[in-house]
């Protein structure tokens, strides 16, 4: 039987991903991803050269279209918090996601996929632009990184909610509050 090299690569990055949101690039080992893949962790090493590079592969292939298929859509603050719900909306439906954002910023010194994910955020922050007339592309910008900063802290911070938060700290709640504080910033900026 042919060796499906393209399964196999695709096992070990949805190992990868798993693994990689959970513990980080520190707390995975090869031997973990191995075992979560059911591929032989030499052929990481084959196709990847090494961990850091399984690493950023892993991230490139789980983060480079995270903000695709998610457009501005209307005009107005009601723009904004629609945008924020729907990536509030995915990373609940892909919860590592959030998870990998956190990693990459903490354990590399640069972005992974930052041609297809700088183009995305371009093109967000001119659909801003659109739907807030009279903001400025620097201020569309700004916006957007305190919308997906608000969206993706509350996946990646829920200790800090606990401390915070007395009443409901449920997702449903914390989407609810989100389009309010999206639609606020949105307002500001306009």
């Amino acid at each position: 039987m042919a060796w499906d090299t393209e399964q196999t690569q695709r096992q070990l990055l949805d190992a990868g991903a798993v693994l990689f949101a959970r513990h980080g690039f520190a707390g995975t080992t090869m031997d973990a991803v191995g075992r979560e893949s059911g591929v032989n962790k030499e052929r990481v090493y084959s196709y990847f050269g090494s961990k850091s590079g399984f690493f950023t592969a892993v991230l490139d292939d789980q983060l480079a279209n995270l903000l695709e298929d998610l457009p501005i859509e209307g005009v107005g603050a009601a723009a904004v918090g629609t945008y924020a719900l729907a990536l509030f909306d995915r990373l609940q439906s892909q919860p590592g996601l959030a998870r990998l954002l956190a990693w990459e910023s903490l354990e590399l010194t640069e972005p992974v996929a930052v041609d297809c994910r700088s183009l995305s955020c371009a093109n967000l922050a001119a659909g801003l632009t659109v739907a807030l007339p009279g903001v400025t592309q620097d201020a569309a910008e700004q916006l957007l990184l305190s919308v997906v900063t608000l969206v993706v802290g509350w996946w990646t911070l829920s200790r800090v909610a606990d401390t915070i938060l007395t009443v409901d700290t449920t997702p449903a709640a914390r989407r609810a509050a989100l389009r309010a504080d999206a639609e606020a910033l949105a307002t500001a900026r306009s």
